[in-house]
């Protein structure tokens, strides 16, 4: 399977599918799965940012976040990994797991290369790649008229985001990236901040052509709340249109979202956030030549967000599906 965004919301898929692949330190969980994180490298703030700036390498957050989610010993690793140096002067606000990136880019001579070595020497399982290995910048063209540019200049504009693009706009994937799409049985693609860690993905050169010619089931993993910024005001069927029109092709055969109830006291904390819950409107999601896939997704906690275990069993079981849809040739009645 190919899993394919960013943040937070690629790192909650992973870290409940890494217990499915064979090789770790548990016995894995029934059916073994090989597994494919496809990461967006357009971040410009903070610790990857200022990475970015000063040695002219890939963007390394997402990508450590993913490495976390999948290792061995993920205890260990968060607080490796995800330690903040706190004070030191050039250090100050960094994580040390951007730096081991930073040096082995700077050793390799290349980020996609000190990505698998890290991989390997961290025992990470599965493979992770970034879109694409091209230094990229997000830009906004918003509902206003204005064309904002940098990831974090985007999640802070107020006026909805029209269209997301790329600059410079053609860039290609790894050819590795287009070979686990085409083998693939599932590609997912989310949850996760929808206009800067999901469609980013979606407009490197290749990427939605090859979703489209996999026989692979596709599926979306809907948010479970807007954005503040980037999907207020948006329906789940919004999400999978805009996926639609970005990648400029039908490249998701059905949309999975949730039916855990949230709680009031949650509602109304994000609510304060100019964040309401995403409305699941089946029937547009319907004409929109979709199959809704409907589950309880919610995890329990302060937050709202999708709960690993479930997320992946719900990814395992589509999954299934997609291994019988390819053997038959890539019926849809499967």
């Amino acid at each position: 399977m190919v899993a394919i965004g960013g943040g937070t919301g690629l790192s909650t898929v992973l870290k409940g599918l890494k217990q499915y692949v064979p090789g770790m330190r548990w016995e894995a969980k029934a059916p073994a799965v090989e597994l494919t994180a496809v990461v967006t490298v357009t971040d410009d703030g903070g610790s990857s940012g200022r990475l970015r700036r000063e040695l002219d390498i890939l963007p390394p957050g997402d990508i450590r976040n993913c490495m976390v989610a999948l290792s061995e010993d993920e205890a260990l690793m968060t607080k490796l990994f995800q330690y903040r140096f706190a004070g030191g002067r050039g250090l100050k606000g960094h994580s040390f797991g951007n730096l081991f990136l930073a040096v082995l880019t700077q050793i390799t001579g290349d980020f996609a290369k000190a990505v698998q070595l890290s991989s390997e020497v961290l025992a990470i399982a599965g493979r992770i790649y970034p879109s694409t290995a091209a230094n990229v910048t997000l830009r906004a063209r918003l509902t206003d008229g204005r064309v904002v540019e940098g990831e974090t200049r985007i999640s802070r504009s107020h006026a909805p985001i029209q269209r997301i693009e790329l600059h410079p706009k053609r860039v290609k994937p790894m050819e590795e990236t287009l070979a686990a799409i085409r083998q693939a049985d599932l590609i997912t693609v989310g949850p996760g901040s929808l206009f800067t860690s999901v469609v980013p993905n979606l407009l490197v050169e290749g990427i939605p052509e090859a979703m489209e010619q996999s026989k692979a089931l596709k599926a979306c993993f809907v948010n479970l709340m807007w954005q503040p910024g980037e999907t207020n005001g948006m329906s789940a069927s919004d999400h999978v249109a805009a996926v639609f029109e970005h990648a400029q092709r039908k490249v998701v055969d059905c949309a999975v979202v949730n039916t855990d109830p949230i709680s009031d006291e949650l509602l109304v904390r994000y609510a304060k956030q100019r964040a309401l819950q995403v409305t699941n409107d089946f029937v547009k999601l319907e004409q929109l030549g979709v199959e809704v896939v409907a589950l309880p997704l919610l995890s329990k906690g302060e937050k709202v967000r999708h709960d690993p275990e479930a997320t992946a069993q719900a990814v395992v079981e589509l999954a299934k599906r997609g291994r019988r849809r390819r053997r038959s040739g890539g019926s849809k009645r499967n």
